[in-house]
């Protein structure tokens, strides 16, 4: 049971921090520069996509490996995964816009990103091409979920400052933010060798 434990806490931590998918991948970063520009928007953004990312990370396992592969038909798994994704993210959107119309029009075209993100087609890939186990698959879609949400607050929160900083006039806006983010990943590499995955 330990050594069970051990393995998902090793699969978590290296979705989050060691292989994080912004910083260390530098995998959807449309979504990470558009939603990060209030604090709000991130966290809204952040409960999406990971829920997105777990119940994705849940349905292409089960399909990869019951219809999948039995059928023999691995060949169609990134087809069928924009599928699923895009479906689910078909459903969050309109739940969003019942629930939460504010949040809804503040993330605009960025909710509908989610269904092409690289990294939402990333985790059911990684999942079925380093064959994990169900359990295993979920705690990648979380530990990468959290890891993406953990991205877009930091820097929604540090670009929420920039705002008041007195910045030189040609780093103002984008140039700023990825100068920021450059930095931000240089720190994340201190994650590295933690793990070994």
């Amino acid at each position: 049971m330990d050594k069970e434990f051990l393995k998902l806490f090793e699969i978590f931590i290296a979705a989050a921090l060691i292989n994080n998918f912004v910083f260390t991948r530098f995998l959807g970063l449309c979504i990470f520069f558009g939603v990060t520009k209030k604090v709000e928007t991130a966290v809204g953004m952040s409960i999406t996509f990971t829920s997105v990312m777990m119940v994705s990370a849940a349905l292409g396992w089960l399909v990869f490996n019951y219809v999948m592969v039995p059928l023999d038909l691995t060949f169609l798994k990134i087809v069928i995964f924009i599928g699923i994704i895009a479906s689910f993210v078909q459903a969050s959107d309109t739940i969003m816009r019942k629930v939460s119309p504010g949040l809804y029009y503040k993330l605009g075209v960025y909710l509908a990103l989610i269904s092409t993100n690289c990294i939402m087609l990333a985790v059911p890939l990684i999942n079925a091409g380093d064959k994990y186990g169900f359990i295993e698959s979920i705690t990648l879609g979380l530990g990468s979920g959290l890891g993406f949400a953990m991205a877009l607050i930091i820097m929604a929160s540090i670009r929420e400052k920039l705002e008041l900083a007195d910045v030189p006039r040609p780093f103002q806006g984008l140039p700023i933010a990825f100068v920021t983010t450059g930095l931000i990943a240089l720190a994340f590499l201190g994650f590295s060798g933690i793990i070994t995955q």
